[in-house]
C-alpha cells in the first residue's frame, strides 16, 4: 500500500513489457520448433517468411543456434528456376542428446537419443532385479549408463541429461516413494547414482516409467489424436494418462497404477498389500502362470517369444490364459475411460507383441461397458515404441526439454568445433 491507502495499480500479465532476453529465448526456440516441424529442410528465407521475423534476425538466430550444435546446414535441393538454391537447416544430428534410464523388475536399460528424436544407442541387461538391494540395482544401471555415455561419445554426441523410469511412485525430488514390485520404499535414486562418474555431472531427473512411455507415445505417434491412456504390461501394471497432449499426473504426481485397480475384491493377495488386483490376472507373472510357462525357467523375453508361438498355434492353454487377461484388462480399462473420456488405448510393454490376441477381447469388454462406445467406440492398439518406450521416453524427454528452451542449452553450450561443455 501507498501512503493514503491508494493500491499500486499492477499490469495484467498479458500487458507487461517483455525483456530483450525473454524475446531472443522466444524467437530462439521458435525457430528451432519450426526446423524441427518442417516436412523439409527449411532455409533462413522460409523460416523468415513462416514465423514473421526479419531475415537478419533469423539469420543471427541461426547462427546462434548452429554454434551451439542445435542445427545443421545440408545441401539445398534442387531448383529449376533461376536463381541460386537456399541452404537447408536441420536439427543437429551430433548436438545434445538425452540419456534415458529403467528399472524394470526383470531388466535394466539404457539408450541415447539424439536432437531428433533418433535412437542412437541402447543397451539392456535381462536379470531378475528383485534378489538385489535397491544400491545394488542403481550400481549395475550405473554400469549401463557408462557403456551407453561412451558410445554417445564415440558418436560426438553431449548428454545434455539423463532421466531414469522406474515402476513405482516417485516424488518430484526423485525419491521412490513406492515400487512394490522391486520391494522398494524411499529410494533416494538420484543420490545414489550421483557418486557415480557416468553421472555425476549431468542433471538427472526420475518418473514413472508409464508416465516417460506415455511421454514418447505421444511424440512417436503423431498422427493419433493427444488422448489417449497408455498401459505399460509388464510384471507389474502402469498407465499413463495423456489429455489434449499433455501427460497427466495427478495432485501428487502419482496418477496412473492401474495395475492396483481392483477387478475381483476377494481376489488373490497382492504385492502392495490388497486383493484381487488387475496384475493378478493381466500381469506378465500372471499370464505365463495361466498358460502353464512359469515353471520352465525361461528367461522373460523368451518366455513371451513362447506365448506368441504357442498363441500363434492356438495352444489352448495360451488362448484361455490370454483371454482372461485381456477380459480382467478391459474391465479395468472400461472404468477408467468412463471417468476420463479418452478415445484410444495403447498396449505397451509386453502387450505389444501380444495384442493381436489381447486386443480383440479388450475392444469387446470396452463396447461392453464404455456408455460412449455405441456412437463413439474407443480405438485399441499396440505401442509404436513396443517395449523400449520408457528407455526413449526417458531420453527423449531429455531434448525435448532443450528443443523448448533452446537459450538455457546456449548459455553452457560447446562452440562447434566440438570443446566441452
Amino acid at each position: 500500500m501507498k501512503a493514503g491507502g491508494l493500491r499500486t495499480p499492477t499490469r495484467p500479465a498479458g500487458d507487461r513489457p517483455v525483456r530483450q532476453a525473454s524475446l531472443r529465448e522466444h524467437n530462439l526456440a521458435l525457430v528451432l520448433r519450426h526446423v524441427g516441424a518442417a516436412p523439409r529442410p527449411p532455409s533462413r528465407a522460409d523460416i523468415a517468411a513462416a514465423t514473421g521475423l526479419t531475415r537478419a534476425t533469423v539469420s543471427a538466430l541461426v547462427d546462434d543456434l548452429i554454434g551451439g550444435r542445435l542445427l545443421t546446414e545440408v545441401d539445398p535441393a534442387p531448383r529449376s528456376g533461376a536463381g541460386r538454391p537456399a541452404v537447408g537447416l536441420v536439427l543437429g544430428a551430433n548436438g545434445p542428446a538425452g540419456l534415458g534410464l529403467e528399472i524394470n523388475v526383470d531388466y535394466l536399460a539404457a539408450c541415447v537419443v539424439d536432437l531428433a528424436g533418433t535412437v542412437r544407442h541402447r543397451v539392456a541387461h535381462r536379470a531378475d532385479q528383485r534378489p538385489h538391494s535397491a544400491a545394488e540395482v542403481l550400481t549395475r544401471l550405473a554400469d549401463l549408463a557408462g557403456a551407453a555415455r561412451a558410445a554417445a561419445d564415440a558418436d560426438g554426441l553431449i548428454l545434455a541429461g539423463a532421466a531414469l523410469a522406474v515402476p513405482g511412485l516417485v516424488t518430484a525430488d526423485g525419491l521412490v516413494r513406492l515400487a512394490p514390485n522391486l520391494g522398494w520404499r524411499d529410494v533416494d535414486a538420484p543420490g545414489l547414482l550421483s557418486g557415480h562418474p557416468a553421472l555425476a555431472d549431468l542433471p538427472l531427473t526420475v518418473d514413472n516409467e508409464a508416465n516417460l512411455a506415455a511421454l514418447g507415445e505421444l511424440h512417436a505417434a503423431t498422427a493419433d489424436a493427444p488422448n489417449f491412456l497408455y498401459i505399460s504390461g509388464e510384471i507389474g501394471i502402469g498407465a499413463g494418462i495423456v489429455l489434449h497432449g499433455t501427460l497427466f499426473r495427478g495432485a501428487r504426481g502419482w496418477s496412473g497404477e492401474l495395475g492396483h485397480v481392483p477387478v475381483r475384491p476377494d481376489g488373490p493377495a497382492c504385492r502392495c498389500g490388497s486383493h484381487g488386483c488387475l496384475e493378478q490376472y493381466a500381469g506378465q507373472e500372471a499370464i505365463l502362470r495361466a498358460a502353464g510357462l512359469a515353471g520352465y525357467g525361461l528367461a522373460p523375453d523368451a518366455a513371451i517369444v513362447r506365448l506368441t508361438e504357442l498363441a500363434t498355434a492356438r495352444d489352448r492353454d495360451t488362448v484361455e490364459a490370454l483371454a482372461g487377461a485381456a477380459t480382467a484388462l478391459g474391465v479395468a480399462v472400461a472404468g477408467v475411460v468412463n471417468l476420463l473420456d479418452v478415445d484410444t488405448v495403447v498396449l505397451g510393454g509386453v502387450y505389444a507383441p501380444l495384442a493381436p490376441w489381447l486386443r480383440p477381447t479388450v475392444e469387446a469388454e470396452l463396447a461392453r461397458r464404455v456408455l460412449t462406445a455405441s456412437w463413439s467406440p474407443v480405438a485399441v492398439r499396440p505401442s509404436v515404441l513396443g517395449g523400449d518406450a520408457a528407455a526413449v521416453g526417458a531420453a527423449g524427454s531429455v531434448v525435448r526439454a532443450v528443443r523448448d528452451h533452446p537459450a538455457r542449452w546456449l548459455a553452457g553450450a560447446p562452440d562447434s568445433s566440438g570443446g566441452g561443455r
